[in-house]
């Protein structure tokens, strides 16, 4: 593989574009927008800076890195002799099969898709594409430069073959891929998320306040950030989506995610993206504080 196409110029998006650019490989970062391509150039610039004053990096491998990176504003001049497709768009499900149906039109043949989706099932998506058997999750952490764990998820119809790739090809990244089977939340969010959602839940009941519910779990469990601090860095968005397909594809009333969190998205307090969740990111620097202490 050599030939990397990714879709969405997102944190998500941005941070496996620059993951792979840095590893030698050639990306095309495609979005519609170009706010967002030039966004995501400029934080990609600015985490190899960072790499660079911490000594992990040169700057012979940081002008490679920005140099590997093409920008594009439509998919199909950014799938041309793409070996991998790497789709990272914003986690809902008819904007994702509507892109895969797109790319399996403009994408090579021989082409890999992926997702980066966090919950939605592979097996969905690559139903509605011509190559079932060459259509994978491939699910990595946030931040992508700095999380090892990439979860590997295979579809229903997923060949070995794709699968091998997949697992090697994210070894080349120096990451640790994990394989998981296509069921609600994969590994990763069906543990994740109730623990988030108990957190919130505490919270909605007055079992305790927001400092102490995450004081807890940082000193006593010895996690690196608290649950609700986590839920805003993902995004309270993203955690309601992800609860959503965890409660309708099991039917079980565990995963019902808390009334707080449906009326805190409902008001549009989505994290830190919207400057205000759990927590106040209202003041940039204090925003930018808040993240630096698990980057």
């Amino acid at each position: 593989m050599k030939n990397i196409s990714i879709i969405g110029a997102g944190t998500m998006g941005n941070g496996i574009a620059h993951v792979f650019a840095q590893n030698g490989f050639q990306v095309n970062l495609i979005d519609i927008s170009q706010n967002a391509l030039d966004r995501a150039l400029s934080t990609i610039n600015k985490n190899l800076e960072r790499l660079l004053s911490k000594e992990r990096i040169t700057s012979e491998i940081k002008d490679e890195t920005l140099k590997n990176i093409t920008t594009f504003n439509t998919i199909s001049e950014g799938l041309k002799n793409a070996d991998l497709v790497i789709e990272a768009a914003t986690e809902n499900e008819d904007v994702k099969l509507k892109i895969f149906k797109q790319i399996d039109k403009e994408a090579p043949e021989n082409s890999i898709l992926a997702t980066n989706t966090s919950s939605i099932s592979i097996t969905k998506i690559a139903a509605v594409t011509s190559r079932p058997d060459k259509v994978i999750g491939m699910h990595f952490m946030n931040p992508v430069p700095i999380m090892k764990l990439v979860e590997i998820i295979r579809g229903y119809s997923t060949s070995d073959e794709v699968t091998q790739t997949i697992m090697d090809l994210s070894k080349q990244l120096k990451k640790i891929p994990v394989e998981v089977n296509d069921y609600p939340g994969f590994i990763a969010n069906r543990i994740l998320m109730p623990m988030l959602n108990e957190a919130i839940y505490a919270l909605y009941e007055n079992v305790a306040g927001i400092y102490e519910i995450d004081t807890v779990m940082k000193l006593g469990m010895a996690h690196p950030m608290g649950p609700l601090q986590l839920a805003d860095f993902i995004g309270l968005d993203v955690c309601l989506s992800i609860l959503n397909v965890l409660y309708e594809g099991f039917g079980n009333p565990k995963y019902a995610p808390c009334p707080l969190l449906v009326n805190m998205v409902a008001a549009n307090k989505l994290g830190a993206k919207s400057g205000e969740g759990f927590y106040d990111y209202s003041e940039s620097r204090k925003a930018e504080k808040i993240s630096k202490q698990f980057i």
